[in-house]
């Protein structure tokens, strides 16, 4: 969580930030709308909600799942298709670094407990005077330093977040946000990405997986599952093909940026491991969702990759035309 918000380029997405406004707030509002409504109806049955929820949370979070884009995955995806460092692949990480700051601040509002809100307001409070001085520093630190003191931050951040009734995740997130890319040799932070995800990440979904449950009945966690993908899909889909009219895109872009911005499965699973350690979902809603984000992830590649091909070989026959 703390290297996807390293990967956050704000002065990128400020730069362009029409584009980036227009293209990520409609990839995340369609899907959350879509979503919100599919958690409505699951509303109207028992075992989906959570005790300690109240109904707009559970609907927010239902909702806001179905929007998420797994950062680290749509890195690991785009690299796998050569689209990474390519202008294209640039656009398209900036889109979903602007929805990861939506879903991790929606996900703070979700987790705000105004029984300690005061706790909650010291934490943002120190956060912000502490993120001056990190900065400050790692600035004058030499790049070898900087990686025991970006581990510290992560740490003292994470607890912090714990501590005020915000999870740890938050915490992670917001410690990766007020850190530079530039800051850090970008091989070495690739190398560190994948071996994090090579040995980290099949513990995590082994975890995850013991978390599941079926009591409420294998077809309805099935059939929920699948009235999710739907809500995520076609309306991450919609939004990206409405912002492409909107920005006038060449022809495939919207529908290649749409499959793309599919991918779910890390962050996502993190995100429904919050609200289920918070009661705001049940373990079969979690189970619901964690099959919307396997599924969703699966499809990214064999239907974005037929089309990036395609958008490559217009781009070289348009060149050989000139």
């Amino acid at each position: 969580v703390m290297i996807a918000g390293i990967e956050l380029d704000l002065r990128q997405a400020w730069k362009h930030r029409r584009e980036s406004g227009i293209t990520a707030g409609l990839a995340l509002g369609a899907p959350l709308l879509l979503g919100s409504a599919a958690a409505l109806v699951m509303l109207g049955m028992p075992g989906w909600m959570g005790p300690s929820a109240r109904p707009w949370q559970f609907v927010l979070g239902v909702g806001m799942a179905c929007a998420v884009t797994a950062l680290p995955i749509l890195i690991l995806l785009m690299e796998k298709l050569e689209l990474l460092r390519q202008p294209l692949g640039q656009r398209i990480l900036r889109y979903a670094s602007v929805d990861d700051i939506a879903i991790w601040g929606v996900l703070a509002l979700i987790l705000m407990d105004w029984q300690r809100v005061g706790k909650q307001g010291a934490f943002i409070l120190a956060f912000i005077l502490l993120s001056w001085a990190f900065r400050h520093l790692m600035r004058r630190l030499a790049e070898a330093d900087r990686w025991a003191v970006a581990l510290i931050w992560l740490a003292l951040c994470a607890f912090g977040a714990d501590w005020s009734g915000l999870h740890y995740m938050v915490g992670a997130f917001l410690a990766g946000v007020v850190m530079d890319a530039e800051w850090f040799d970008q091989d070495k932070l690739d190398q560190l990405r994948h071996h994090v995800l090579l040995v980290i990440m099949p513990v995590f979904f082994l975890s995850t997986g013991l978390r599941t449950n079926w009591d409420v009945g294998g077809a309805a966690v099935f059939g929920m599952a699948a009235l999710l993908l739907v809500a995520s899909v076609s309306g991450k889909l919609m939004g990206v093909h409405l912002a492409g009219r909107v920005l006038r895109w060449p022809p495939g872009e919207a529908s290649l940026i749409g499959w793309l911005l599919q991918t779910k499965a890390l962050i996502m699973i993190i995100f429904a491991n919050i609200l289920l350690d918070k009661h705001i979902i049940t373990s079969e809603t979690f189970t619901s969702l964690l099959l919307m984000a396997v599924a969703s992830t699966m499809l990214t590649v064999p239907i974005a990759e037929p089309k990036l091909q395609g958008i490559r070989r217009q781009a070289s026959t348009g060149w050989a035309n000139t």
